[in-house]
């Protein structure tokens, strides 16, 4: 359980009890269709237990950091995606 969760609120706390909606502040999720990456532990696992029938939960896929940022920053395709350079033309 080293890796990362994608969390994802898909329906309001509005008429839910407050303790609901203090676990949904407490990952870091603003709103409907606020998205955050948290560590994949026992305790956010918990969290994510408890108002589980208002958000959405994935595993994210380990990619090196800094190859992710960079193609984050420029929009381009992920490095795995991108043609090799340097190759043998045909």
């Amino acid at each position: 359980m080293a890796g990362k969760l994608r969390v994802t609120q898909t329906k309001s706390t509005i008429s839910h009890i407050a303790r609901n909606r203090a676990t949904v502040r407490a990952l870091g999720l603003k709103g409907i269709g606020s998205s955050v990456v948290v560590p994949d532990n026992d305790a956010v696992r918990g969290m994510v237990r408890q108002v589980r029938f208002l958000v959405t939960v994935e595993e994210e896929i380990a990619e090196s950091g800094a190859a992710k940022r960079r193609s984050e920053d420029r929009g381009d395709a992920p490095a795995s995606h991108r043609p090799e350079v340097g190759g043998v033309d045909k």
